[in-house]
C-alpha cells in the first residue's frame, strides 16, 4: 500500500521509456496516454549512462525536460534511481563493479544487473548519483514514490565477495571453531583454521552441476545465500538512507518477483515502506498460480496491500512461446491482482521499444503507434472503470482464516540437500496445498517463521525440512492453544545451519505430531504405492514415510511394498488442538479432499461455494467488504448471492439467493 495523501484511486500505468524515443514522440504519447486514463507513470529506470555519460560529468537535462512534460500533463510519478544497469565507462575504469559467475567467469559489461552488490565502486557511483537525483527533484510534487533500481536479483562470486563474505561469517558465527560446528567442517578434513581459509562456494570448491545443481556442504552454501541476499539488501538500503535524507515523506520501494528464489523477500520486506512486484505469468500457468504469488507477497507485510508494479498488456517476450493474451485476460488477470491486494495496476511498458530483447514484449502503444488495436482499446476500458472504482478498495485488507508457511531458508536448504530425490521441489508442494484450498475458494495467507499464528484457525507447512530454532515452540503453543496443524513429509529434519536434529524424524516436531519417522523411502518417478483415505485410493510416490504412531491416530495406511500397512496420513490430538501429518506426496485431488475435510471438520469455511472455474476472493474495510468473482473460463458461469449485495461497477444490486452471471473471463466487484 502506497501510504501517500496523493493517491486517492487505485493508480494506473506503468514504465515509461521516452529517453528511448525523439522529442517529437513525445507529445502523441501524452496524447494517447491520457485517452487510456493513465494517471501514473514510471521513470528513469534505465537512464544511468545518460544521467552521467562520464565519472565526473552528470547531464539531468533530458530527465527535467520529461519531468516537467509528464508534470504538465497530469500524470503522478514513480521514480527510479536508475541504478539498475552501470555505464559501459564504469566497467571500463573500474573492472571490480563486473560479477563473477558461479563458475568462475568474469562478466563484461553487457546485459543487466551486471554489477557486483559489494563493489566499493558500484556502491559509491550509485550513492552519488542517487544523492544528485533526489536533490534536485525533491520539491516535485507529482512523485508518489521512489523505485530503486529495477528487479533486484542474481548472485556474484567474485573477490569482493568473497571477502564480504569472510566478514559477515566473523560477524555471524564470532569464531572460526563455531564456523567448524555449525558447517560440520570435520567431515572430508575441511577444517577451517582462519577466517582466510574461508572461500566462495562455487562449482570451484563446494558446488557441482551433475543433475541440476548440488553442494558438498550445504552449511556454508546455506550461508552464502545469505549472505548474497544481505549483500544485495545494503545496496537498496544505501540507497533507501539518501533517499529518506531528502524527501522523508516520500515512500521507498523496489519492484520484486513473487516466486524469486534468490533474495529472501521476508527479510527485505523490513526495509521496504511498500510492497510493489512485477506479475508475469507463463502462458501456461494455471489461474492459480498468479493468485498464490500475489498472496505471498501481499504476506511480506502481513496482510497490508501491495502495488502491481508490472505487467503486460498482451505478451511477455522471454517466454518459450510469446502467446498474446485473449481478449478479456488482461482485465481478468489486472483484477486477479486487486482481488488479492493490490492497490494498483502497472504495466510494462507504455510504448513498445523497437529494438534489443524487449522490442517484442507488449505495450499499451504498439509499434503502429496509435489507439486503433485491440489492446489499447482493453487497456482504455480498464482505465475507465478503474476510474469509476477510485478509492473504493483501497486498503482494504483480506481476511483469511489459514495460512500457508514460506520460508527462503527452507527453500535454499531443501534444494541444496543431499537427497533423498532429486524430485522434491519445495515450492511445487507450496503449490499443491495452497491449489487446493483455491479450488474450494478458501483464503490463505502466507506467513513466515517469524509471523504471529494466534489469528489463524489452520496453519499448514509443506515440507518444513528446516525447523528453525523457536518455530517449534510457536507451533507447540498454537497448537496448545486450539490450532490446527498440517505438516508434511520430510520436516523438522534440520535446524538453521542444516545440522540434523538427532532423536529421529520429524525431530523438535515429533511430539507435536504424535509419530516417529523410521525410514523414507524416495521412490523413483515410474513408481508409486497408494493408500485409501475415506474410501477413495489415492497414489503415493516420490517420498514415503514408515511412520510408527506416538498418540496419533492413522486415517490411512499404505497399500504395498514392505510397509504396507503402515500410516500414510495421521492425526493426532495435542492439547486444545490437533496435529496431521501426510506421510508422503500425492495428487491435486487428494489434496483438495483432504483439507476440504480438515477444513470443514474445523469450521473454516469458503468464501463462497461454486464452480472451480470460478476464483472468489474478499477484501474488506471501513469501507465495506467487497466479494470479488472471476470467471477464468472461456464459457458463461453463475453463482449465487451471498446476501445483498450492489456490482460496483455498473450499481446492479442483488439480494440473497439471486443468479449472477459472468460472461467467459469476466469479473465482478460486489460490495455488501
Amino acid at each position: 500500500m502506497i501510504e501517500s495523501e496523493k493517491v486517492t484511486k487505485i493508480l494506473f500505468g506503468g514504465d515509461y521509456n521516452p529517453e528511448q524515443w525523439p522529442e517529437e514522440i513525445w507529445a502523441q504519447d501524452m496524447r494517447l496516454l491520457k485517452e487510456a486514463h493513465i494517471d501514473v507513470v514510471t521513470l528513469n529506470v534505465f537512464s544511468w549512462a545518460l544521467l552521467q555519460p562520464s565519472e565526473d560529468v552528470y547531464d539531468f537535462s533530458m530527465l527535467d525536460r520529461i519531468m516537467e512534460l509528464v508534470r504538465k500533463n497530469g500524470f503522478k510519478v514513480c521514480l527510479a534511481t536508475s541504478t539498475a544497469a552501470h555505464p559501459a565507462w564504469m566497467a571500463r575504469k573500474y573492472p571490480d563493479i563486473l560479477r563473477t559467475e558461479k563458475n568462475g567467469m568474469r562478466r563484461k559489461f553487457g546485459s543487466r544487473h551486471n554489477s557486483c552488490p559489494n563493489s566499493e565502486s558500484y556502491r559509491r557511483f550509485a550513492a552519488l548519483l542517487v544523492e544528485k537525483l533526489a536533490a534536485r527533484y525533491r520539491d516535485h510534487e507529482n512523485i508518489v514514490c521512489w523505485h530503486i533500481s529495477n528487479e533486484f536479483g542474481g548472485e556474484c562470486y567474485c573477490e569482493n565477495c568473497e571477502r564480504k563474505f569472510r566478514e559477515w561469517v566473523k560477524r555471524k558465527y564470532g569464531t572460526i571453531e563455531n564456523v567448524n560446528k555449525a558447517w560440520n567442517m570435520n567431515f572430508w578434513s575441511h577444517t577451517l583454521y582462519d577466517f582466510e581459509d574461508i572461500v566462495t562456494p562455487d562449482l570451484r570448491s563446494e558446488e557441482f552441476d551433475w543433475d541440476g545443481l548440488r553442494t558438498n556442504f550445504q552449511g556454508i552454501s546455506l550461508d552464502y545465500a545469505r549472505f548474497n541476499s544481505d549483500s544485495i539488501l545494503e545496496c537498496f538500503n544505501l540507497e533507501k538512507e539518501i533517499l529518506r535524507k531528502y524527501t522523508p515523506d516520500i515512500p521507498v520501494t523496489t519492484n520484486l518477483m513473487g516466486l524469486y528464489r534468490c533474495l529472501d523477500y521476508q527479510k527485505w520486506a523490513r526495509d521496504m515502506d511498500f510492497i510493489s512486484w512485477d506479475n508475469y505469468p507463463a502462458y501456461n500457468a494455471m489461474p492459480f498460480e498468479p493468485a498464490l504469488s500475489h498472496d505471498l507477497m501481499r504476506g511480506l507485510k502481513q496482510g497490508k496491500p501491495f502495488a502491481l508494479m508490472e505487467q503486460t498488456a498482451s505478451v511477455s517476450n522471454w517466454h518459450l512461446y510469446c502467446k498474446q493474451k485473449r481478449p478479456g485476460v488482461m482485465r481478468l488477470l489486472s483484477y486477479q491482482a486487486v482481488a488479492h491486494g493490490a492497490d494498483s495496476v502497472m504495466f510494462f511498458q507504455m510504448r513498445r521499444s523497437i529494438g534489443a530483447c524487449e522490442k517484442y514484449h507488449g505495450a499499451i502503444i504498439d509499434h503502429v503507434g496509435t489507439s486503433d488495436t485491440r489492446v489499447f482499446r482493453e487497456i482504455t476500458e480498464l482505465g475507465e472503470e478503474l476510474e469509476t472504482l477510485r478509492d473504493a478498495t483501497l486498503g482494504a485488507r483480506t481476511d483469511a482464516k489459514v495460512c500457508i508457511v514460506f520460508d527462503w531458508d527452507n527453500w535454499w536448504a531443501t534444494e541444496l540437500s543431499a537427497g533423498p530425490s532429486r524430485s522434491l521441489s519445495y515450492v511445487e508442494q507450496i503449490k499443491a496445498y495452497y491449489h487446493a484450498l483455491w479450488r474450494r475458494h478458501i483464503s490463505v495467507d502466507f506467513v513466515s517463521v517469524t509471523d504471529d499464528l494466534a489469528k489463524y484457525s489452520m496453519v499448514i507447512a509443506p515440507m518444513l525440512y528446516m525447523c528453525k530454532n523457536g518455530f517449534d515452540t510457536k507451533i507447540r503453543e498454537y497448537v496448545k492453544a486450539g490450532g490446527v496443524f498440517v505438516a508434511t513429509t520430510f520436516s523438522g529434519y534440520v535446524e538453521d545451519h542444516d545440522l540434523v536434529v538427532l532423536g529421529g524424524y520429524p525431530g523438535k516436531l515429533r511430539d507435536i505430531l504424535g509419530i516417529w519417522v523410521e525410514e523414507l523411502d524416495a521412490l523413483p518417478p515410474d513408481e508409486q504405492n497408494h493408500f485409501i483415505y475415506k474410501d477413495r485410493e489415492y497414489p503415493a510416490g516420490i517420498l514415503c514415510d514408515v511412520i510408527h504412531t506416538e498418540g496419533a491416530k492413522a486415517q490411512a495406511s499404505f497399500e504395498d511394498d514392505y510397509y504396507a500397512g503402515y500410516p500414510a496420513l495421521t492425526k493426532n490430538t495435542y492439547g486444545k488442538g490437533c496435529a496431521y501429518y501426510v506421510g508422503t506426496l500425492s495428487n491435486d485431488d487428494f489434496y483438495s479432499d483432504y483439507l476440504w475435510n480438515i477444513c470443514t471438520e474445523h469450521g473454516i469455511k469458503p468464501v463462497l461455494e461454486c464452480d472451480e472455474d470460478v476464483e472468489v476472493t474478499e477484501r474488506s474495510s471501513e469501507k465495506g467488504r467487497y466479494l470479488f468473482v472471476l470467471n477464468h473460463s472461456n464459457e458463461e458461469k453463475q453463482i449465487t448471492s451471498p446476501g445483498s449485495v450492489t456490482d460496483i461497477m455498473n450499481g446492479t444490486e442483488y439480494a440473497a439467493g439471486d443468479t449472477i452471471s459472468l460472461k467467459e473471463k469476466d469479473v465482478k466487484i460486489l460490495r455488501s
